[in-house]
């Protein structure tokens, strides 16, 4: 291509020289147009009084196999209005290293790929992408929008190994990740509400699972919502304290009876499974070990009833199905009281919370709602091989969740 044709890339400058420089390197020299004058870098305005002439070297996007590196000066001009100040240029940053062009294509890579991923590919370093990515996120989500936000989603999720925790909060309508920030203590959501300010009075929902902490920050902020425990960490608490425990017991029992006891050990995701979601053969296992031991039995039916209480088509079909559940415990404490000693925990624990699972049935808010975020915060994490920059990290979940167009 004839270096004059090159020129429409750059305006306002032309091509004086175009070679080789180092390996798989385009070095291509620009001038300024001299029918050009300079523009003031803050006000805008054409100025012809130059103070100096800085060379700068600057990255473009590369050529067929050919990375582009371009040298041009940059003047600083002496505006009337403003000083001496740097000159603007149109498809260069103030201070820039690379233009505004190669940048577009950055940030639409760093959407598809790992940083690592991109550097390799681009020869540019890890934090230099990094930058550019940050401020992208920063600009298109970086901004507190509550907007006429009614119902509330919270959960946490491991920021780091160690007991280390964050709290992500959702518009539960819109699916639209509002704030994440440090921690999952009262005083950690706090900085949420303070933001929210008036808007506080309108929310009508909030659900969340059985955190204490996030249940008495919002009935202090929110003095309208109805708190609504979520099914799926009900439901995986009771997996964990009661099914889980109870089939260790029952394995401790066979000790004696090897095949057995290896048969009550290896059934844990059968027990936790829905039954939905078994395969053929796996169904089979499940009726065949339900069928030998009663106490494993007993525990699965109440996890299935346990679940009809979320799906009760009113509050007080709702308590209906939550007192025969009880009454339902309640038999089996008196039969093998011994044996289920972890349901009848988990059950007396599982009272003070009534009110919120019964709110489920006038605020249906969707369970899978939290799991999706988990899972696609595990995903970001997983690419990325963790993050350093906790808020670079906060800032692609609010990305991976822009929301539902109403």
């Amino acid at each position: 291509m004839h270096p004059i044709d090159l020129a429409a890339f750059w305006p306002g400058y032309e091509v004086v020289a175009c070679r080789p420089a180092a390996e798989n390197t385009l070095l291509i020299e620009l001038e300024p147009q001299a029918n050009r004058l300079p523009q003031c870098g803050r006000c805008g305005q054409p100025c012809p009084l130059i103070h100096e002439r800085r060379m700068r070297q600057v990255r473009d996007r590369d050529l067929l196999d050919r990375r582009v590196v371009l040298q041009l000066p940059v003047r600083r001009i002496d505006c009337l209005t403003c000083g001496r100040v740097t000159e603007r240029i149109d498809w260069l940053g103030p201070a820039a290293r690379l233009t505004r062009r190669l940048q577009i294509w950055l940030e639409g890579l760093l959407q598809l790929l790992p940083i690592s991923h991109v550097s390799r590919l681009t020869g540019l370093h890890w934090h230099t992408l990094k930058a550019i990515d940050k401020r992208r996120l920063e600009a298109a989500v970086g901004a507190f929008e509550p907007a006429d936000v009614r119902r509330l989603v919270m959960d946490e999720f491991a920021l780091h190994k160690g007991h280390r925790y964050a709290t992500v909060i959702m518009d539960a309508e819109r699916t639209r990740v509002l704030w994440v920030g440090h921690g999952n203590s009262r005083e950690a959501v706090r900085p949420f509400f303070e933001l929210l300010g008036e808007r506080c009075q309108q929310i009508e929902a909030v659900a969340m699972d059985m955190n204490t902490a996030f249940d008495l920050e919002v009935k202090r902020h929110c003095p309208r919502a109805e708190v609504v425990y979520d099914l799926f960490h009900v439901v995986a608490r009771y997996g964990r304290e009661v099914i889980d425990r109870i089939r260790v017991d029952q394995a401790n029992l066979l000790r004696h009876d090897k095949p057995a006891r290896q048969v009550v050990k290896r059934s844990r995701w059968l027990l936790l499974r829905n039954r939905a979601n078994l395969k053929s053969e796996q169904a089979v296992q499940l009726q065949e070990l339900l069928q030998a031991n009663q106490s494993l039995a007993t525990v699965y039916l109440l996890k299935d009833a346990l679940k009809d209480i979320w799906y009760a088509p009113g509050v007080w079909e709702g308590w209906r199905r939550w007192r025969r559940w009880r009454r339902w415990r309640d038999w089996q404490r008196h039969v093998r009281d011994s044996s289920l000693a972890p349901l009848q925990r988990f059950a007396k624990n599982l009272r003070r919370y009534l009110r919120g699972i019964l709110a489920s049935a006038r605020f249906p808010m969707h369970t899978s709602v939290l799991e999706g975020v988990n899972n696609r915060i595990k995903v970001i994490k997983r690419m990325a091989y963790g993050f350093r920059d906790s808020d670079y990290f906060f800032l692609k979940i609010k990305a991976a969740f822009p929301g539902k167009v109403r």
